[in-house]
């Protein structure tokens, strides 16, 4: 599990740089290119496991973890362990909010299980 926080720990410092020198188009083509890897290991960490992972990275980083920083992270994440995960950002008109969550086979899994009816699905990748 030590292992799992760090690299999820280092994926959000890795993204925190993405999104502070480049473009939301820059963070966006790397989530897509982010291919599902596909492991030989016979006893991998479940897609709750890997969550877990990350809000434990996510409580210790230094400073306040946006949501689209977490679930790129958290995307990468999965897909490097053979998860076939997506990036959902969406948004609400009244109040105006974006958000960003991840799915695997359209559930969601670092968020709440209602997020797609609370906002309009903008982009997933």
């Amino acid at each position: 599990m030590k292992r799992l926080i760090a690299e999820s720990f280092l994926l959000l410092l890795w993204f925190e740089f993405v999104m502070s020198l480049r473009t939301l188009d820059s963070l966006h083509r790397q989530v897509q290119a982010a291919k599902v890897a596909m492991s030989k290991q016979s006893s991998l960490p479940s897609v709750e496991e890997l969550c877990h992972a990350m809000d434990l990275a996510c409580i210790f980083y230094p400073k306040r973890v946006l949501c689209l920083q977490r679930s790129a992270a958290t995307v990468l994440l999965l897909r490097r362990r053979g998860i076939q995960a997506q990036l959902v950002i969406g948004a609400q008109m009244r109040p105006f909010r974006s958000h960003a969550w991840v799915e695997v086979n359209g559930a969601v899994v670092n968020d709440k299980p209602y997020m797609r009816e609370i906002y309009q699905i903008l982009e997933s990748c």
